[in-house]
């Protein structure tokens, strides 16, 4: 297993050169493209450049991303706290299918010692009066870490938009086995935390992907749209392969909703998140 960075709270330097391998290696805000004024040096930017793996089969954007791009933890970076989600919630008004740029707007809505409370409104970068969704989420301090650290360089990784790109799901190691259940592989580094348990970005991806595929054999098309997701994080995710359950619920016009488990294979089959995805049928 990795090591958790908690475990070098007593030694600044360590824990500052770990933070800046964490934080600089890890894939998901970085082949989405999303970048935070409180963690990265330079220009504050909040926008995320669309591309086409960022689409379902109808062109609307992806649950996932939205909640990569708005992960809303209560407003807590890595430099003054350990932070762990604990829930996140996400409402599409507008798929965006000609949005080529989205913004997000952060808001904290409160602070305590351990929990704290957020949400955004996540706009057409160039129509920002166009709200596409709204996310809100919670998450906690599992500790504190030293006094003196940065802000950190990290180098984007450079994806050319495409119709040959892979889908998310690939990107981030998953597949789907011949038992039919959607998969991540052991934790590794680039989708770790930095208190060495899986990152949000690889949660939300596959289990997207696995509702998705349930929902697409209930109503016989994958030209769906992600109407809203709840997902709550229950444990941490410490070491793999991992595991999605998903259980689909048809209901009224075109309408499907999807709950979803995911379990660590590797540490007892522990369940490490619980999700709920509704879709409807794309016009």
């Amino acid at each position: 297993m990795l090591q958790d960075i908690r475990d070098l709270a007593g030694d600044p330097e360590a824990y500052a050169a770990r933070l800046r391998r964490r934080w600089g290696g890890l894939l998901s805000y970085r082949y989405i493209g999303r970048t935070y004024a409180s963690m990265d040096l330079g220009p504050t930017d909040n926008t995320v450049t669309l591309r086409r793996d960022m689409r379902n089969a109808s062109g609307g954007l992806l649950l996932a991303v939205l909640g990569i791009a708005s992960p809303e933890g209560g407003g807590m970076s890595d430099l003054e706290a350990v932070p762990n989600p604990v829930i996140h919630s996400c409402q599409v008004l507008d798929p965006g299918r000609d949005v080529r740029r989205i913004e997000v707007v952060s808001e904290t809505l409160k602070r305590g010692r351990q929990l704290g409370f957020s949400r955004s409104r996540i706009v057409d970068a160039d129509q920002p009066t166009r709200v596409l969704a709204l996310t809100e989420g919670e998450g906690i301090s599992l500790g504190t870490p030293p006094e003196g650290l940065e802000k950190m360089a990290v180098e984007p990784i450079e994806v050319i938009d495409s119709p040959d790109l892979p889908p998310l799901w690939q990107v981030f190691g998953g597949r789907r086995r011949p038992d039919g259940h959607w998969t991540l592989p052991q934790l590794t580094p680039e989708v770790a935390s930095p208190d060495a348990a899986l990152h949000i970005g690889p949660q939300f991806v596959i289990l997207e992907t696995a509702a998705l595929a349930q929902a697409a054999a209930i109503v016989d098309t994958d030209y769906l749209q992600g109407v809203c997701s709840h997902v709550m994080f229950v444990a941490r995710g410490k070491a793999g392969a991992f595991r999605v359950d998903a259980e689909p619920i048809p209901g009224a016009d075109g309408m499907v909703a999807v709950r979803t488990v995911l379990h660590d294979e590797g540490f007892d089959d522990r369940v490490i998140t619980v999700g709920s995805h509704l879709f409807r049928t794309a016009m």
